[in-house]
């Protein structure tokens, strides 16, 4: 299968209820930037749109249980059914990706903490119900295994 070289391979596609307020709200927590957005025949509901945010494309759209119930979002499921991870470079960003999404609304289900695979690493789950994980290497020295203590 071919892909356009512009098209990442795996894409996030969201499904939320209150698509316009989720754009809002991945604009301040994210610094998202929406590059596309189609709404329903009903004039309110978000048929499709795509959200520029960490280097990457994630899309999103409201739920329609009218069409089916295979999509739906975690407010209707009960929950989240999956993480969205954000690979960052910088142990730092972590915590300021994390407290940037409490301040636009996000609650916090894990703090920014050193974790045992060597990263900084923080989740947090938004208004509308999805989960972001939040991961940045810690480096050698973090980890036990600075240059000076390999010669």
């Amino acid at each position: 299968m071919a892909f356009e070289p512009d098209i990442p391979p795996i894409q996030v596609h969201l499904c939320v209820k209150g698509g316009k307020e989720a754009i809002a709200f991945y604009e301040k927590a994210f610094d998202a930037v929406e590059t596309f957005e189609q709404l329903a025949d009903d004039g309110v509901r978000v048929l499709h749109a795509n959200l520029a945010m960490f280097g990457s494309e994630v899309m999103l759209h409201d739920e329609f249980p009218e069409i089916g119930a295979d999509v739906l979002s975690p407010l209707s499921r009960g929950g989240a059914g999956m993480t969205v991870n954000i690979n960052l470079k910088l142990p730092g960003e972590v915590d300021q990706a994390v407290e940037r999404a409490v301040a636009a609304g996000a609650e916090i289900t894990m703090e920014p903490d050193d974790v045992f695979w060597g990263a900084r690493y923080g989740r947090i789950r938004d208004p509308f119900g999805h989960v972001w994980a939040f991961n940045a290497p810690l480096g050698n020295a973090a980890l036990g295994t600075a240059a000076e203590d390999r010669t």
